[in-house]
């Protein structure tokens, strides 16, 4: 019986952790051949949740070079991508929100015509400026992508509003969660799920891209309430 090969590419810390459980649960299945392919995009950031998450890659193109731009690291992704997918031949790529890694890896699936799959689908702004430039990347994938993981139903009405195919569109809540729970991972995971069991209730919060973070003064004042509200 021929197996489907599904290479699922990440190359960063946020990524990792959302894409983790999706990595455990599709190793599950004996009828799928599955591959981890990452770009390294963020090298030390990346490697702490591939600890954590006790996945070792099948493919790492440890792309990452000191004081990459944008369009250099774009050329090294479309080239590497396209010769792993070259060589691999894979039935479907699933990729996650809206990094470089993702957009230019929906990109060379494209040129080859090879089905993709987009974790997180349908976060906008409507500003090509604001997330810059995961807004556009995440719009290119979703030109590209035949099966959309929509984390919420806002996310999903965002998709039907650009005209995707409803059939493409599957709303599944937000991996993050099943990060938490996800029995593969090690050290940060136990410890979190042990707070749910405990007698006090515990709130988790993901703020993942430093650079759009406030002051830690002002996410206090923002965010401190929720946990004084009812301890």
């Amino acid at each position: 019986m021929h197996r489907k090969k599904i290479i699922i590419v990440f190359g960063t810390r946020p990524e990792a952790i959302k894409m983790f459980p999706v990595v455990h649960a599709l190793r599950r299945h004996e009828g799928i051949d599955t591959r981890v392919c990452v770009t390294a995009q963020h090298r030390e950031l990346l490697d702490q949740v591939l600890d954590i998450s006790r996945i070792v890659p099948d493919i790492d193109l440890d792309i990452m070079q000191p004081d990459q731009t944008l369009d250099g690291l774009t050329a090294r992704l479309i080239v590497d991508l396209g010769a792993v997918f070259d060589r691999e031949k894979p039935d479907r790529i699933v990729v996650h929100g809206d990094t470089l890694t993702t957009m230019v890896a929906s990109l060379a699936a494209y040129y080859r015509k090879i089905p993709v799959a987009h974790v997180e689908a349908g976060l906008r702004s409507g500003d090509i400026h604001h997330p810059w430039p995961e807004e556009v990347n995440r719009r290119v994938v979703a030109c590209i992508a035949d099966m959309n993981f929509a984390p919420t139903e806002q996310a999903a009405a965002a998709l039907r509003a650009e005209n995707r195919a409803e059939a493409s569109i599957h709303v599944t809540g937000n991996t993050v969660i099943d990060a938490l729970l996800d029995p593969g991972a090690d050290r940060g995971g136990t410890a979190a799920r042990g707070c749910l069991h405990a007698d006090r209730r515990a709130l988790r919060g993901q703020a993942s891209d430093r650079r759009h973070h406030p002051p830690p003064r002002e996410f206090r004042r923002r965010h401190g309430s929720y946990c004084r509200r009812d301890p």
